[in-house]
């Protein structure tokens, strides 16, 4: 089964993650691609706990998320990679060539981001990496819950 979500949420792996997106998906796995949390052993941990035991974490650099994107993509059950931020998903995207879809699922306020949606706040230069995605020809929408509709980031923009 293929990975079925590409998300963006910077709080990682919590609850809307975990019960809201992982029971509708019946998600068996998730990668969590951050090179600062591939290199730490106590963040995994922490991350780790927040996933039901049911529900394998696999901690990738994105180097390492790269090189091992073809596996994750054959295993028998679904999985979601998730990314803490919009320029790592870029890299992933850019990398792999093949990813067609991306959720833009929690990007929240800091100094410097604009609100767009609730859920989304964007500097300038977010935005741009957004666009450069959907020109590549991935579709990009923001939507926190499976629940609800999906925004198309040409509409999360305007």
């Amino acid at each position: 089964m293929p990975i079925e979500l590409y998300r963006i949420d910077d709080r990682l792996i919590h609850g809307q993650v975990v019960v809201g997106w992982g029971q509708p998906l019946n998600l068996g796995f998730i990668v969590l691609v951050d090179d600062a949390v591939a290199a730490s052993a106590w963040e995994q941990e922490l991350y780790r706990v927040g996933a039901p035991p049911e529900m394998e974490v696999c901690f990738e650099s994105v180097a390492s998320a790269l090189a091992h994107l073809g596996e994750y993509e054959k295993r028998p059950e679904a999985g979601m990679l998730l990314t803490g931020d919009i320029d790592t998903m870029r890299r992933i995207v850019e990398g792999a060539g093949t990813i067609r879809r991306v959720n833009v699922g929690g990007v929240h306020h800091r100094v410097g981001r604009a609100a767009r949606l609730g859920y989304v706040f964007l500097t300038p230069e977010e935005e741009q990496a957004l666009r450069g995605l959907a020109a590549r020809g991935v579709t990009v929408t923001a939507q926190d819950l499976p629940a609800t509709a999906p925004v198309p980031i040409e509409q999360v923009l305007a």
